[in-house]
């Protein structure tokens, strides 16, 4: 239910930024879009990294009730809310700057829906923490950890040199 009230949230704030946002925002609007992926990418890069010292932990253990308040805070109040930012700014830049043209721009979203999905999966990893049923080795998150940098240089390569 969470889910869907933040993409309706999502969804009405894209809508309000597409019809009332005025031309001389367009600066304000990146800076504000560079922001949120920063805060985005610090989340997604930080929080598999507790998964593996979470992963090592005794189940109870006071190391594992800590973890879980860090993986939960980190998601609800930093990582969900800078990826909807990421969105609502990144989809008005691409109409009002590029009128969703360009196969770099089809390609560097396919790679943030890419890591959407890998939000949504590590989402799911802290529910599961929280009710002690994580069963992946640590070695398994610190391949994880791993993808968002993947994905983010991929993201740069495409949104700096615009390859095609």
């Amino acid at each position: 239910m969470r889910a869907v009230v933040a993409l309706a949230i999502l969804a009405v704030l894209v809508l309000l930024l597409f019809l009332a946002a005025p031309d001389g925002l367009y600066n304000w609007i990146k800076a504000f879009h560079i922001v949120a992926v920063i805060s985005w990418m610090a989340g997604m890069l930080y929080l598999p990294r507790l998964f593996v010292y979470h992963a090592e932990t005794a189940v109870g253990s006071p190391q594992s009730e800590t973890f879980k308040v860090m993986e939960y805070r980190l998601l609800r109040f930093i990582i969900n809310p800078a990826m909807m930012a990421t969105w609502v700014f990144g989809l008005w830049l691409a109409w009002k700057g590029f009128g969703f043209s360009g196969g770099w721009l089809h390609a560097k979203i396919a790679a943030v829906v890419l890591l959407s999905g890998l939000h949504g999966y590590l989402a799911r990893g802290v529910r599961t923490f929280a009710a002690d049923r994580n069963e992946k080795p640590a070695r398994h998150w610190r391949i994880v950890n791993e993808i968002p940098t993947l994905l983010m240089i991929a993201i740069v390569i495409l949104v700096v040199v615009k390859p095609f």
